[in-house]
């Protein structure tokens, strides 16, 4: 499992439409690591949803802020790896100290990732 991180939020100044194209630049290699042999993952996937049902009213509100980054961290918890996509992100870049911390290894290209396995990323861990 790769979670694709990235910009989402940030740049956006919280604009919906902004913040869609930001999603939908990370879904783009979705299908890319998903042909490689990967499942790929995006924090916004699984957060989203958790914070509609939570009540959130607004971008940025406290509920917004109680599941967007702890989510994200649950799940690199599972992970085997961590494509980091262009872009400022606080977020992002959490996910890579994160990874970091965890010895899970952080690409910055599609290309990086062995094809094939699964097992191959997993192997790639110290």
């Amino acid at each position: 499992m790769v979670l694709i991180a990235g910009p989402y939020r940030s740049g956006t100044d919280d604009d919906p439409q902004r913040m869609r194209e930001n999603l939908d630049r990370l879904e783009s290699v979705a299908l890319e690591l998903w042909n490689r042999g990967h499942l790929p993952i995006i924090g916004e996937w699984l957060a989203l949803p958790l914070i509609r049902a939570a009540g959130s009213r607004r971008v940025g509100d406290e509920v917004w802020d109680a599941y967007g980054y702890p989510v994200a961290d649950r799940i690199i918890d599972r992970c085997d790896a961590v494509l980091r996509m262009p872009g400022a992100s606080k977020g992002a870049d959490g996910d890579v100290r994160r990874a970091n911390e965890l010895g899970i290894p952080v690409f910055r290209s599609v290309n990086e990732l062995p094809a094939g396995s699964p097992r191959e990323v997993r192997d790639l861990r110290p």
